[in-house]
């Protein structure tokens, strides 16, 4: 669908989730469902952008508020500007306002300061914000059933969060982030938290052979939940899954050790998945 048939909200929520990695996954989805996903995307991406770049430590807090009192508002039958375009999403779909609320602490946690080296439970509990809580909102999009959805919510986002973590040490070491956990550089010999020094050191291949294999097992329990389920619920999860399996295999072939080239989004992968999940 050309972007021309889109209504006015659909249009800015589609250029922005053009340059994503989903945006493949949302357009295979039916109109209500894909402008919900395109209102719930434009969410992600707003407190995404305050808690990078919103300013000074202080002024992120003051926005990442704002979007909480918002939600807030919302839930209240009170949208503001902000948050009406969710208002329609979370009355067909019945989206929790605690998953809302969670992506903004999510971001919280990296406006409070650069994350570097977290132990593996705060690390787990920043994955469940940032992108299992998006997939627990985006199941009940997708129309996958209450006692499959918590479940491929849980995996599905924390595979496609460790493939990201992976893939952007050298992107996230620029931004002074290491979200590499505590206890696997322990293990492997790093003592620093310095996220260049980390990023530049030997032993790094050792810290993420083991998350490769985590992110992997995440996608194997995704794919036994998704095939519990109705393939029209699972046509979105199924590509993203599809494609993000594919960036991990690829970033592990690239490998980790210091200089690393850029993992690109497969092409031909995602040609083939668009075709097998019913793009085309």
């Amino acid at each position: 669908m050309s972007a021309t048939t889109e209504p006015a909200v659909g249009v800015a929520q589609a250029a922005q989730a053009a340059g994503s990695s989903f945006y493949a996954g949302m357009r295979i989805l039916p109109k209500p469902q894909r402008e919900a996903m395109y209102a719930v995307y434009a969410f992600c991406r707003a407190v995404d952008d305050v808690a990078d770049d919103g300013g000074t430590r202080e002024q992120r807090f003051a926005g990442l508020a704002r979007w909480r009192e918002g939600i807030d508002a919302l839930y209240a039958g009170r949208p503001t500007p902000d948050t009406a375009p969710l208002a329609e999403p979370v009355r067909r779909y019945g989206l929790d306002r605690a998953d809302f609320i969670a992506v903004i602490d999510g971001m919280a946690m990296d406006a409070a300061e650069d994350i570097r080296a977290p132990d593996e439970a705060t690390l787990d509990l920043y994955c469940d914000r940032v992108a299992s809580a998006v997939g627990r909102l985006s199941v009940r999009i997708f129309g996958v059933s209450e006692a499959n959805g918590h479940g491929l919510a849980h995996h599905l986002g924390r595979a496609l969060q460790k493939t990201n973590i992976l893939r952007d040490i050298d992107e996230d070491a620029a931004m002074g982030r290491l979200y590499l956990p505590r206890e696997k550089l322990d293990a492997a010999g790093i003592v620093t938290a310095d996220p260049v020094a980390v990023a530049a050191h030997p032993a790094l291949p050792a810290v993420c052979a083991p998350i490769v294999q985590e992110a992997r097992a995440h996608f194997a329990e995704a794919q036994a939940i998704m095939a519990r389920e109705p393939r029209r619920a699972t046509r979105a999860p199924r590509l993203m899954g599809a494609v993000y399996g594919a960036i991990l295999e690829a970033t592990a072939k690239r490998g980790f050790a210091a200089p690393r080239a850029v993992v690109r989004k497969p092409k031909l992968k995602l040609l083939i998945s668009l075709v097998r999940h019913g793009l085309f």
